[in-house]
């Protein structure tokens, strides 16, 4: 298992959709692996694949050092809110070190995708992993959290990457 390098914001990969995975190999199993890796080597609750420079759909979660919650990955996840409840929590990303911002999110989803041997995944998710789930699918379409934000919150955030050491030294 390797620890991958995790992109930052301004790499081109963080805005680019993955594509779907459709050979289940030993390669994927090598990638889900590295994924877990990185991810708690960061110290973070989910990873998405373009995180980490690879355009594939796939992400790894481990919501069991936060909560009572689930460690995995999903493959090709396709989520859905249920119901219309939000939920506003401070949310992060590796890929913006040292940013956490109050984001809304639904509060329950339903996620369905596969996993590394092309079983099927499904589940119904609340709080913690249910951002997660939302959050990481959004990378995976190239969507950052920030995106997310009230207009006037969006705007302080970029003032402080553009102002972050670890910013000012890839521009």
């Amino acid at each position: 298992m390797t620890i991958r390098e995790i992109r930052l914001f301004g790499d081109p990969v963080l805005t680019t959709r993955a594509t779907e995975i459709t050979n289940f190999d030993h390669d994927l199993e090598l990638l889900v692996q590295d994924m877990l890796e990185t991810m708690d080597a960061s110290g973070g609750v989910g990873l998405a694949a373009n995180q980490i420079g690879v355009l594939k759909r796939i992400f790894v979660f481990d919501c069991t050092k936060v909560e009572d919650g689930l460690r995995g990955h999903i493959i090709n996840p396709v989520w859905e809110p249920i119901g219309e409840a939000l939920q506003s929590g401070t949310e992060g990303c590796l890929s913006i070190p040292g940013m956490s911002i109050e984001t809304e999110r639904y509060e329950t989803v339903s996620v369905a995708g596969v996993d590394m041997h092309g079983n099927p995944v499904a589940m119904v998710a609340s709080g913690l992993m249910a951002r997660c789930i939302q959050h990481e699918t959004d990378h995976l379409d190239g969507v950052l959290f920030l995106r997310r934000l009230r207009p006037e919150l969006r705007k302080q955030a970029m003032k402080e990457i553009r102002q972050a050491a670890w910013f000012q030294a890839d521009h």
